[in-house]
């Protein structure tokens, strides 16, 4: 579903990804793990289109996105949940969720009312009065209004407390069972990790240093990567 290959990625003249290079399956849920710095957001913005890529390929189920804005990769089927989740404060709940629609007369999709019944509950209050992890909830339901077939998620337990991010798993394995959709999530917390994902990678310095099915996966090993 999603092709990456060769990726560089710079920030003026200070190259931040030196070539990566990775496939996510259709329904496959992946954890890029790594250390703050060592390249997981810079990555995450190159492939929705923030940042440019000095070279390399990302395809979306055969189609070339780089060289194309970000709005054309989301009706391409990207999605992307930003670190810091990025709601709109003053917009109520269900507002928030209509931004995120591909069509004006579109209508929120039912299911994600099924899979965060919070917002349901909280529909009409502002998006800026909700706790992190509600708000984190609300990121992830507006992503998916769109239907995307690609959903990216930049660190989303950053600043949640425990019991959420076990909800949030929860959710995210269901959101693959309902939509068969493809995930790629960046995360520092390997139990969450380890909770949701079928394979693992490490990035490292802008390379990626390890690769592990879920199934195989050392987590003292991958801990060490981890420790600062």
């Amino acid at each position: 579903m999603l092709q990456v290959n060769n990726l560089f990625v710079a920030y003026g003249q200070s190259e931040v990804l030196h070539g990566l290079g990775f496939t996510a399956a259709q329904g496959e849920i992946l954890a890029v793990m790594g250390r703050n710095g060592m390249g997981k957001s810079t990555l995450f913005k190159a492939l929705i289109g923030i940042l440019p890529a000095r070279q390399g390929s990302v395809r979306l189920g055969g189609t070339e996105l780089v060289g194309r804005a970000s709005h054309e990769r989301v009706h391409s089927g990207l999605a992307y949940v930003p670190q810091g989740r990025g709601i709109f404060s003053m917009l109520s709940v269900l507002d928030n969720i209509r931004t995120g629609l591909k069509n004006a007369r579109d209508t929120i999709p039912e299911e994600i009312f099924a899979l965060f019944p919070v917002l349901f509950d909280m529909r009409n209050r502002k998006g800026g009065n909700l706790s992190g992890g509600q708000q984190q909830q609300l990121a992830i339901a507006r992503a998916l209004a769109g239907n995307p077939s690609v959903l990216l998620l930049d660190e989303p337990t950053e600043g949640i407390q425990p019991s959420i991010i076990k909800d949030l798993a929860r959710a995210l394995r269901e959101i693959r069972s309902m939509r068969n959709l493809t995930i790629v999530v960046s995360e520092q917390v390997l139990s969450f990790a380890l909770e949701v994902a079928d394979r693992l990678l490490v990035i490292e310095k802008g390379n990626f240093v390890e690769e592990v099915a879920r199934a195989d996966a050392d987590a003292a090993k991958l801990s060490a990567y981890l420790s600062v």
